[in-house]
């Protein structure tokens, strides 16, 4: 919202930093579609553990909420909270991924009671 001056009292971010955060998301988007390919060709959704089903559902959820969030970025009828709230369940989504991934596979993380 403050990358847009939609909070009051507050001005737009330069043009420059908006453009790098559009050029970075849309990056990091088009990289991890290869990779989402290899693990649903390979894996599909996997129900026999749970920390995989909750990865499997997050990843599909992942790309639901992207798409999401810049619909609501273009959108000018919407409320005004739900641009917060799209990007905090993109990145929320993000880091569920990254803790049933990465962060499990490098340290043995597991989520008590799952």
């Amino acid at each position: 919202m403050l990358m847009y001056g939609r909070l009051p009292g507050l001005t737009a971010a330069p043009r420059h930093v908006r453009a790098s955060h559009r050029i970075v998301g849309w990056a990091a988007f088009l990289l991890s579609v290869p990779l989402a390919y290899h693990c649903v060709r390979t894996s599909g959704v996997e129900t026999t553990d749970t920390r995989v089903f909750l990865h499997s559902v997050a990843g599909c959820a992942l790309y639901g909420a992207f798409v999401a969030k810049v619909l609501v970025v273009h959108s000018r009828r919407l409320p005004a909270w739900t641009l917060p709230a799209t990007g905090s369940l993109l990145f929320g989504l993000i880091g569920l991924l990254w803790c049933s991934a990465a962060l499990w596979a490098l340290n043995g993380f597991t989520v008590p009671g799952l």
